[in-house]
């Protein structure tokens, strides 16, 4: 008899809701951490970035709505590490306890189907997961790997002080997210990225809306630049970009995406990581005989939401309830102020766009409303949502109503007859919608004999 029913390797957000899951059905689980229960997420990425860009937040925002405010940096400082449980995970495991889930800690390793090896000692399960998550990705950059002190997100979470000035190799999520951090406390920023627009993932008009807030704030952007040296000359950082200009700085975060982190033993269970240092799934995320994986781990999606979601569907075909993994309505959001969202497809035959200044909302967050730059995209196949991007205050939330839509399948014609709540930022809908509306009615009129 095997010693579990379920060991899974990786005790970060998408294992420990795999595992919640499927202790919640009945199931003798085991979690294999070899660090902090809770992982990446937890303490050094989602929780401590998203804590320190409110303060800057509420401070602007007041700002704009007619009162004073200021940052207190060593209480923001202090709270985030309230959030992140000055490091401990204690209570983790106290939740893994009440949840009566096994805590392995250590270094697991794949030792054939069913057999997970914890720093040398042998564990048994009918099933297996991979949650391993992920590492920062260090670009080949001559100089950059040998320079001391560089941050990557787990730095710049932690950090104790505000940099004077920090430089930023990478302008995605992680890179505006801290450029607008250090700004709003008080920092110099410069964000160095290879691409002509900022979150070159996403629409275009989504980065350079981001930028125009950034440069509002103080930061230096410098696009389509590629970085082709760093090092240090006294106590600062510099790099300097193919064109020959150099940058300085007393702080340098590399921000320049991460990859898979794999388990050892990935040959003893028939394996192979494919071409992106990812391990291969099916719809329904098996790996193998009697083996899943999820979250970084499977390279679909490095999004925590996405891995507890895949958290569910493991956990659901385990327990013999069959169920596939659906990616075509994923939300992204990124949580600088106003948030940059977006959801589904990136382009379609038809878009529909309305600004954000002429919804009343908007009027009651800042007196500069009309010249806020806020906007929704909506995008189309001619009868449903494809897909959908936005910037403005809370967009995350209210994009939800997009998300929603294009996994449900709505057809357009139900989305016009929705009532939006007055005065919401949701009524940008109504503009959007009547604008894709045009689009798709023009093109049909030209298409007619």
């Amino acid at each position: 008899m095997a010693d579990y029913d379920v060991i899974i390797i990786g005790a970060g957000s998408p294992g420990e809701h795999c595992a919640g899951a499927l202790a919640d059905g009945g199931l003798h689980v085991a979690v294999v951490e070899r660090a902090l229960v809770g992982g990446e997420c937890s303490y050094y990425a989602c929780i401590p970035s998203k804590t320190l860009l409110r303060p800057g937040e509420a401070v602007h925002g007041a700002l704009e709505a007619a009162a004073t405010a200021q940052v207190d940096v060593p209480a923001a400082l202090a709270y985030r590490d309230f959030m992140v449980s000055n490091y401990s995970d204690a209570g983790q495991q106290r939740w893994l306890a009440g949840e009566s889930i096994d805590l392995l800690r250590g270094t697991g390793r794949l030792a054939g189907p069913g057999v997970v090896e914890v720093d040398g000692v042998r564990h048994t399960a009918e099933h297996v997961v991979v949650a391993t998550g992920s590492d920062p990705v260090i670009p080949p950059i001559p100089g950059l790997r040998e320079l001391e002190g560089v941050w990557t997100n787990r730095e710049a979470t932690g950090m104790k002080s505000v940099p004077a000035h920090l430089l930023i190799i990478g302008g995605g999520a992680i890179g505006v997210e801290f450029a607008q951090i250090v700004s709003r406390l008080g920092g110099k920023v410069t964000v160095v990225e290879g691409s002509s627009h900022l979150v070159s993932s996403e629409p275009k008009p989504v980065g350079e809306a981001l930028a125009e807030v950034l440069r509002r704030d103080g930061a230096e952007l410098v696009l389509d630049a590629k970085v082709t040296a760093a090092r240090r000359d006294g106590e600062d950082y510099v790099l300097t970009t193919a064109d020959g200009r150099e940058f300085r700085g007393d702080k340098l975060l590399v921000a320049t995406g991460r990859r898979p982190r794999l388990p050892e033993g990935l040959d003893t269970v028939g394996v192979t990581a494919g071409p992106r240092g990812a391990i291969p799934v099916d719809a329904r995320l098996r790996a193998g005989e009697r083996l899943w994986a999820l979250g970084d781990a499977t390279g679909l999606w490095m999004l925590t939401h996405v891995g507890k979601y895949q958290g569910e569907v493991v956990a659901a075909n385990i327990l013999g309830e069959p169920r596939e993994a659906h990616y075509e309505a994923v939300p992204r959001v990124i949580y600088t102020d106003p948030q940059a969202a977006s959801v589904g497809e990136r382009d379609a035959a038809f878009s529909g766009t309305a600004p954000l200044s002429e919804v009343a909302k908007t009027a009651t967050y800042t007196h500069a409303y009309a010249e806020s730059n806020g906007f929704l995209t909506l995008l189309s196949d001619g009868e449903r949502l494809t897909g959908a991007y936005a910037l403005g205050p809370e967009a995350g939330e209210w994009l939800q109503q997009a998300t929603l839509a294009i996994r449900a399948r709505v057809p357009l014609d139900v989305l016009r007859d929705t009532i939006q709540p007055f005065p919401a930022f949701t009524e940008i809908f109504v503009d959007a919608l009547k604008a894709l509306r045009k689009t798709i009615t023009a093109d049909a009129k030209q298409a007619a004999p």
